[in-house]
Parts: structure tokens; C-alpha cells; sequence
């Protein structure tokens, strides 16, 4: 069954959609079966991979119970990783929820008949703590959070682990913060810098070592249709993304080993 991991930050321009797509095609490209579920209306991890977004069948329609999630796979260029497309129709659903039955629930109702087909499943949710957002945590044994190096990128945090303390208390106790991830991070800047101790405070323990920068090239890849260990493998970027996916692999082995033996 496969892990399932929220990409959350309610907070625009964080590089949300950029490590969903990156993170996704780094675990896919070393051999994990991977799908990338967009829930986000503006739908960029769909066109960064390459997806016509014009396409309207997708997230919604498995949200809206319209067609089996199975119908709606999209294959990417990478071997091993599919997508749930999103399209700008996202946006009805959290009107068109808000009167169903276990609204909340309805992502993870859908991704049931597919979640034994991969080893990871991350979710890419808007940049909203709404209805949507909830149900991509609810759907979630973890979460993810993408932090830009910047002041204003802090400020958002208590409000998303209150709404994640919030899920975790009425809707999914066993939902588990992964951790957070530093973008766009330029280390010649005393800010940047900053806003890591920052996080630290926040995230004690939880901080991913594999920091990822600011980058023009990880900025065109998407407007190409790629990720960027396609468009441009050899760059800083996409090594630093490369590093994030052995990190995470290395941090889930450690998980499941403390669930089979403990700490000892």
C-alpha cells in the first residue's frame, strides 16, 4: 500500500508544485512506482509535466465520484510515474462538496482502488487551507511542507499546523508531519539564513538537510513541459532535488524500520 504524502503551504509561490513534480520524478526515476495527484485548480504540476491542462477530465471527476480514479491516469515521460490531472473545474468542487456527505473524505475515497498500485502517492494541494486542501490531508499518512527562504513565508505557519492539528484531531489522528523543505534558498543572504533557524524552532528534527536554491533553470523547466532532471539534470537544482529524494527514501526506511523493531 502506498505511502501517501500531502505537498501542503497555503501560501503561494513556495515552490509547492515545483517539489511535488521534482520529488515525484526523482523517486520515479529511481525505480519507485509514483503517482502525482494535482488538487489544485491552477493545475501546475499537470502542465509541468507535460499535460494539455485543456483536458478537463481528472482530480475533479474522481472527487466528484463522475469516473473511477483508475479511468483518469495520465502517464508522464517519466518510467513509473503517473499523474491525477488538475484542471481550473477544481475550483466547484469545494462549493459543490461543501453539502456531501463526509466531504472531507472524498480524495481518500477515491484514491482507495489505486493505492496499492504504487509505493508513494504525493498530493499537490492548492494554496488554501479550504476544503480542498482538507481533503488532500485527510487522504495523507504524511505531510510535506515547502518553505521559501523568505520573512513572509513564515508567517503562515502556525495557521497550517493548527489546521493540520485540526484534521489530526477530529479526522485523521494518525496523520504525521514529515517534515518541512527550504526553497529558493540563496545561501549568500543573511535572511535565508535566518528563516532556516527559524524553521528549526518550528520543526525540530524535522528539517530536510537537502536545501533546495534558487534557480532560472528549475523556473524554465516547467514552461517546457519537463522536471527538471529532464530539462536540465546536471544542474544545482536538480541535483538538490535528486538529494531530497534519497533523503526521503532514506527517512521512510528509517520510519518503517522503528515500526518493526522500535527504537532499539
Amino acid at each position: 500500500m502506498a505511502h501517501i504524502v500531502s505537498v501542503v503551504n497555503q501560501k503561494g509561490g513556495v515552490g509547492k508544485s515545483t517539489t511535488a513534480v521534482n520529488l515525484a520524478a526523482y523517486l520515479a526515476d529511481m525505480g519507485k512506482y509514483v503517482l502525482l495527484v494535482d488538487l489544485d485548480p491552477q493545475a501546475n504540476a499537470s502542465s509541468g509535466l507535460g499535460h494539455d491542462i485543456s483536458d478537463t477530465k481528472g482530480t475533479y471527476e474522481a472527487l466528484a465520484g463522475l469516473h473511477p480514479a483508475r479511468e483518469l491516469l495520465v502517464k508522464t515521460a517519466h518510467e513509473g510515474l503517473h499523474i491525477l490531472p488538475g484542471h481550473a473545474n477544481l475550483a466547484a468542487a469545494s462549493v459543490e462538496l461543501v453539502n456531501e456527505f463526509g466531504r472531507e473524505r472524498k480524495l481518500h475515497q477515491a484514491l482507495l482502488e489505486v493505492r496499492n498500485d504504487y509505493d508513494y502517492v504525493l498530493i499537490d494541494n492548492p494554496p488554501t487551507l479550504g476544503l480542498l486542501t482538507i481533503n488532500g490531508l485527510v487522504a495523507a499518512d504524511s505531510v510535506l511542507i515547502p518553505v521559501q527562504a523568505e520573512y513572509y513565508a513564515l508567517e503562515g505557519l502556525g495557521q497550517l499546523m493548527q489546521t493540520i492539528n485540526m484534521v489530526k484531531q477530529s479526522l485523521k489522528p494518525e496523520l504525521q508531519v514529515m517534515g518541512a523543505v527550504i526553497t529558493m534558498f540563496d545561501s549568500r543572504t543573511k535572511l535565508s539564513n535566518q528563516v532556516l533557524e527559524e524553521l528549526y524552532k518550528h520543526f525540530p528534527e524535522k528539517i530536510f538537510r537537502s536545501v533546495i536554491p534558487r534557480s532560472v533553470r528549475l523556473a524554465e523547466a516547467p514552461s517546457f513541459g519537463q522536471s527538471i532532471a529532464h530539462y536540465d539534470p546536471k544542474s544545482k537544482a536538480a541535483r538538490s532535488y535528486e538529494r531530497l529524494a534519497k533523503e526521503f527514501l532514506t527517512r521512510e526506511d528509517n520510519a518503517t524500520k522503528e515500526v518493526l523493531y522500535g527504537n532499539t
